[in-house]
């Protein structure tokens, strides 16, 4: 051959890059869902098992703290490596922060997770012990501060939410009926301004109605029907108007509940459309199915990691 033919002869190298590129992808891709699907896919076998251990740690962290804020000696001290409550918290915030990790490697993009309401709570839950240790004089001369670490462990009460498959749809409901709450709660609003101006106006300071935000405490116990009793209504016109806002709470405490259930009544009936069996070409299977209803034929288990 010429060497002007070797010169102009040249191998189109893109399509082997596209393709191992695309391997690696593809390989990256399997990885981040294997690891998701072994710990934390509630629809596989291995992730079925590790949801219940999750699950007990999550619940056994919540009940370690009720147990520790009843001993009056925890409360009243610092926390140190000779208490029982702080070895245990030790040992339940290592487990929560290799369970964070975890997560973070299971995404195929991390600030996804990161910046999501489940993994804002994981990260609140699992800083206390670690500013303790890194900053322990503030605990020693901030004691309001301390509690306040403490209480914060208690929103690990919501990681219970990361294997509640159900919880993904109540919160769908709710956002997409948000401004129709938004509607109520103004009305409602509007309503308890209204009347607890009316009463401050006919029952005054001498009957316990001291100012207008007193007056309206006093409206939204009444009208939510829990009245504790500590300021009631002495004169005739008060109790009327008292009478009145109770009937009116009676009759709108049920709206958003309607509203919120009709709602998510309509999306289960919208996933259940897009739910459709591969082989048959059938719907309206539930959101869990592991088969279809009409064929048997088995639905296969996947997740987007986008």
């Amino acid at each position: 051959m010429a060497p002007s033919s070797i010169q102009n002869l040249t191998i189109p190298i893109e399509p082997f890059m596209t393709t191992n590129n695309h391997m690696k992808n593809n390989q990256t891709s399997s990885w981040h869902q294997n690891l998701y699907s072994f710990l934390f896919d509630i629809h596989t076998k291995h992730g079925k098992r590790a949801e219940w251990v999750w699950m007990s740690i999550s619940i056994a962290s919540v009940a370690l703290i009720f147990l520790e804020s009843a001993d009056p000696e925890v409360n009243n001290n610092i926390p140190t490596g000779k208490n029982v409550y702080f070895i245990l918290e030790v040992l339940f915030t290592a487990i929560f922060t290799l369970e964070y990790i975890l997560r973070l490697l299971s995404e195929k993009r991390m600030s996804t997770y990161v910046f999501s309401f489940l993994g804002v709570v994981d990260v609140v839950t699992t800083l206390p012990l670690y500013i303790l240790l890194l900053y322990p004089d503030i605990a020693c001369e901030y004691f309001t501060l301390l509690r306040m670490l403490r209480v914060m462990r208690i929103l690990r009460v919501f990681k219970i939410m990361h294997y509640m498959g159900s919880v993904n749809l109540l919160w769908e409901s709710i956002y997409g009926i948000r401004k129709k709450l938004l509607i109520f709660f103004t009305f409602v609003f509007i309503q308890l301004c209204l009347f607890g101006g009316i009463m401050y106006v006919i029952e005054g300071p001498e009957n316990g109605f001291t100012s207008l935000h007193v007056a309206v405490y006093w409206g939204v116990v009444t009208m939510t029907t829990v009245g504790y009793g500590d300021i009631t209504p002495h004169t005739a016109l008060g109790r009327c108007l008292a009478s009145i806002l109770i009937l009116i709470g009676y009759s709108i405490i049920a709206i958003p509940t309607g509203v919120l259930t009709a709602h998510m009544t309509d999306l289960l009936q919208r996933r259940r459309h897009t739910h459709r069996c591969s082989n048959c070409n059938k719907t309206g299977h539930d959101e869990d199915a592991a088969f279809c209803k009409a064929c048997g034929h088995p639905f296969s288990v996947s997740r987007n990691n986008g």
